[in-house]
């Protein structure tokens, strides 16, 4: 597998899994274009072939990042992609010097909720009725770096 920079001419590949992972609540190809356009971090997975297997996005600001989406096509899950990628977005926003990385995911999501919870991240809230038209609610997750305990915060 190989992560490369998300680029515009990805937003094609990446509709049919939004569509169906997503349903009605999916993404539209502006939204991916919006993201692109102010610079956010994206990233994709490839297969050794070049098929994209999942993608992922963040948001850094001053003094956190969000993470806006991970996705993985269904037959491809369970296989570490999405883990990869989580990781990937995560050493951004060190690299970034962010400590403090926050998520919205489905509350009905545990799988998601799991593999976030494996990286430190906590939920500190809800936001009901986040996801439309299903109406479901958002846990919110957030995950702190640890500091290096040599003074200085490295994320």
């Amino acid at each position: 597998m190989r992560l490369d920079r998300f680029r515009w001419w990805h937003i094609d590949e990446v509709l049919p899994i939004e569509a169906d992972l997503f349903g009605v609540e999916q993404w539209s190809p502006a939204m991916f274009w919006n993201e692109l356009a102010n610079g956010q971090f994206y990233r994709v997975a490839t297969d050794v072939d070049g098929t994209l297997l999942g993608y992922a996005g963040l948001t850094v600001q001053p003094d956190e990042a969000w993470v806006q989406n991970i996705a993985v096509r269904r037959y491809a899950q369970r296989r570490g992609v999405g883990r990869i990628l989580l990781e990937d977005l995560l050493a951004e926003a060190a690299r970034r010097g962010v400590r403090t990385v926050l998520l919205e995911v489905a509350a009905d999501n545990a799988p998601a909720q799991k593999l976030y919870a494996a990286y430190g991240f906590e939920p500190i809230g809800v936001r009901r009725g986040y996801y439309q038209p299903s109406n479901t609610d958002a846990l919110v997750m957030r995950r702190d770096a640890e500091p290096t305990g040599d003074g200085t915060d490295h994320g």
